[in-house]
């Protein structure tokens, strides 16, 4: 027993003792339905199919860092500072109330029980101890109660878009209400019982429950009246506790622990890299029913909140293409628990045209950008599971026929245009020194020129204006000429992963023998591939396999022994080094760059086509929508090679925003872009949209030629066609 005038509060004030046994009872339910919950949602993961590398190594490592990311709710501040700051007050609120309902159970069913077996019955919830934990709890619960009424006016009065779609239920507003339902109510139970208990002065440190009795006298409530009903308020406190953790397995709540579960479970390389198959061709490597995903994937389903915000980014989406990142995820999901509850029957994952539950267009509209996945507070690996359909699509023969015409380019000329691999290096006949054959000379730079800088009448421009650079510093590079083929990065998206395994498989056959120090690639997309892709593939696998054209059998640059970079990358540091001889005046113009997916969001590379722009003198206008939130042009993920019907193209919102969003606003003259595949969707953008008279869209490589044009000691010869001869 607790001594009177101690300061503390009175534990289960006004409740009998019948119903202490039956709120003990109604906790003890409780944990049974919440445990069972959690217990059959882990047990439906193991359902799932293995996942392609071991996701929980190292995992103390693992949740240290999961727990660093959740806590400080670094992702939610990106790109919406009020939701960042309204899921900080809830989350931290909501801690602590756990934290200190915890504490109070320990004084009362536990350290009490001991130190009354022991002789005497004590409790540490008295004193100074109490004043803190009161001061704490209320100060904690009051910015939980604010960031959840933040919450409901962004859902109900502002009504913010990306909060409301499809599969918007009635869970979400039992959720939202019953954690208003719940903070509110522990401060009106608060200050009943301050009220009933005659205002201790010490109470004074629960500010929040002091002003609420105030509040309560000011209504006409007397002493007496609050300890008439205040058991009433608490049983209705109490049972709305209880049966949201009850809840909380069994719907929307869940997310508070599958989300930070998937966090742990997380793959840094999410998307950079995607997950490889067996060698076996009669393999299914899609998704034709639900366990077909892994434990992961299916883990995502249940991480996803509704937030949103990966819808809000997709570019697909801005476009009128029929895909929602989230819609997909939660689709999957609600066919599978559907289908556990025997409320539908099976169908099709992925199909075109029938009954499924993704349609084929759905898939065949995303860009593959990693936009929604970089959204994601919960990391949730959008790509993945979507490459898995893609496979399927790819299975059942399903995939948009621009793109079957691309694969059979490719398995013929090894190129996406069906042109003849000995025209591949026919770009260079019209440069004025000749291109060193890496596959006779040593090399320090491989140059991986690409499809499109190689076979693309726009592209070629830039492909010399590299080779150009590269005369310019004096550095030792070649090219594979016919024996370079089409790196496979965005067939392996749309999935076909056999075909991308026997161009990866060549590749690397010929890297090993060439052995260059660098490679350097002209596309971010192969600069991708190369980097994170190529290295992964398990080649010994598959040489022996007549249908593929290597017999390499060991690992590709697993270590990391080759620097793999963007051109962008190598000429920083020849810039830097001085070999360019540039001074940073040459150019006088006013530009804004894009950046490409690949480059950026794939791998994280910002800052050196910034550099070289600067470098050569031109004023830099950012867009609004730049680095990690950079708006797709629309080419990724094989929408370069088709036909979408579309309200607006990416390019040409893209080049709107160029002209009418930056500060420089339509005083920007050119529109500097480091990647082929952005180029071909701008210059296309460009005369679908308007805007020829307006802006000029120039690769990074031509603004630093000209550059090179005006340097010091060197006559301009732009005029003559004979650019990059200075030296």
């Amino acid at each position: 027993m607790v001594a009177e005038g101690t300061v503390t509060r009175p534990t289960l004030w006004g409740i009998s003792h019948l119903g202490e046994i039956v709120f003990y009872l109604l906790a003890a339910v409780t944990i049974i339905v919440f445990a069972y919950g959690v217990y059959q949602n882990f047990v439906r993961y193991t359902s799932g199919q293995e996942d392609w590398f071991d996701r929980l190594d190292a995992l103390p490592s693992r949740i240290v860092t999961a727990a660093r990311i959740v806590l400080s709710n670094r992702k939610l501040f990106d790109r919406d500072t009020r939701g960042g700051l309204m899921h900080a007050f809830i989350m931290w609120g909501f801690l602590t109330l756990l934290i200190g309902t915890t504490i109070l159970a320990i004084d009362m069913d536990i350290y009490r029980n001991v130190t009354g077996m022991l002789g005497t019955e004590q409790s540490f919830f008295v004193g100074d101890f109490y004043l803190a934990y009161s001061l704490v709890m209320d100060a904690m619960g009051l910015l939980f109660v604010v960031g959840v009424g933040v919450a409901l006016y962004r859902r109900y009065a502002v009504r913010k878009a990306r909060l409301w779609g499809k599969h918007t239920s009635l869970e979400d507003d039992f959720f939202i209400w019953a954690l208003f339902l719940l903070g509110v109510g522990g401060y009106v139970a608060e200050g009943v019982r301050i009220l009933g208990t005659g205002f201790p002065a010490f109470e004074t440190v629960s500010f929040v429950g002091w002003f609420v009795a105030d509040v309560l006298v000011i209504a006409g409530v007397s002493e007496s009246m609050a300890q008439a009903i205040y058991p009433a308020i608490w049983w209705s406190h109490a049972l709305l506790a209880l049966a949201f953790v009850a809840a909380i397995p069994y719907g929307k709540p869940f997310h508070m622990l599958s989300s930070y579960a998937n966090i742990v479970a997380r793959d840094e390389k999410a998307g950079k890299r995607l997950p490889g198959v067996p060698a076996d061709l009669d393999a299914d490597t899609g998704a034709e029913e639900i366990n077909d995903f892994s434990w992961k994937e299916l883990l995502d389903q249940d991480a996803c909140t509704k937030c949103g915000r990966c819808s809000s980014v997709c570019p697909a989406k801005a476009s009128g293409r029929p895909l929602d990142p989230r819609d997909v995820i939660l689709d999957l999901k609600s066919y599978r628990e559907d289908l556990d509850a025997g409320e539908t029957e099976p169908v099709d994952i992925i199909a075109d045209g029938g009954e499924s539950v993704v349609a084929s267009e759905t898939m065949e509209s995303c860009m593959s950008c990693m936009a929604c996945m970089d959204a994601c507070p919960v990391d949730i690996e959008h790509l993945k599971s979507f490459t898995r359909m893609n496979r399927q699509l790819t299975d059942q023969g399903d995939v948009d026929s621009n793109v079957q015409d691309t694969f059979d380019n490719i398995m013929g000329m090894g190129n996406t245009f069906g042109d003849p691999p000995d025209e591949r290096a026919a770009w260079a006949d019209d440069l004025e020194f000749d291109l060193t054959d890496a596959r006779e000379e040593d090399v320090e730079y491989l140059w991986y020129v690409g499809d499109y800088p190689s076979y693309d009448e726009r592209n070629k421009k830039v492909a010399r204006s590299l080779a150009k650079i590269l005369e310019h510093a004096d550095v030792e590079y070649g090219i594979l000429f016919e024996d370079e083929k089409y790196d496979g990065n965005d067939i392996r998206r749309l999935g076909e992963e056999f075909l991308y395994v026997d161009l990866a498989g060549h590749h690397v056959e010929t890297f090993d023998e060439v052995d260059p120090e660098k490679i350097i690639c002209t596309d971010p997309h192969s600069y991708n591939t190369f980097k994170n892709e190529y290295p992964e593939v398990e080649y010994e696998n598959f040489a022996d396999d007549p249908i593929m054209s290597f017999e390499f059998d060991g690992e590709w640059n697993a270590d990391g022994d080759v620097d793999v970079l963007h051109w962008t990358q190598a000429v920083e540091e020849l810039v830097e080094a001085g070999e360019l001889g540039l001074r940073g005046n040459e150019l006088d113009y006013t530009v804004t760059y894009h950046d490409p997916c690949h480059l950026g969001r794939y791998n994280d590379e910002y800052e050196a086509p910034r550099e070289l722009i600067r470098a050569t003198g031109a004023t830099l206008a950012e867009m609004p929508r730049n680095r990690s939130n950079s708006f797709c042009c629309g080419g990724g993920g094989g929408g370069l090679w088709m036909d979408i019907d579309e309200e607006s193209k990416p390019s040409e919102e893209r080049m709107r925003e160029a002209l009418e969003d930056t500060d420089a606003g339509s005083d920007v003259e050119k529109f500097v872009v480091a990647c082929p595949m952005c180029m071909t969707m701008y210059e296309d953008g460009r005369k679908t949209g308007g805007y020829e008279d307006d802006i000029e869209i120039v690769d990074v490589a031509e603004l630093l030629v000209e550059a090179i044009e005006n340097g010091p000691g060197v006559e301009t010869t732009a005029a003559s066609g004979a650019a990059g001869q200075a030296d």
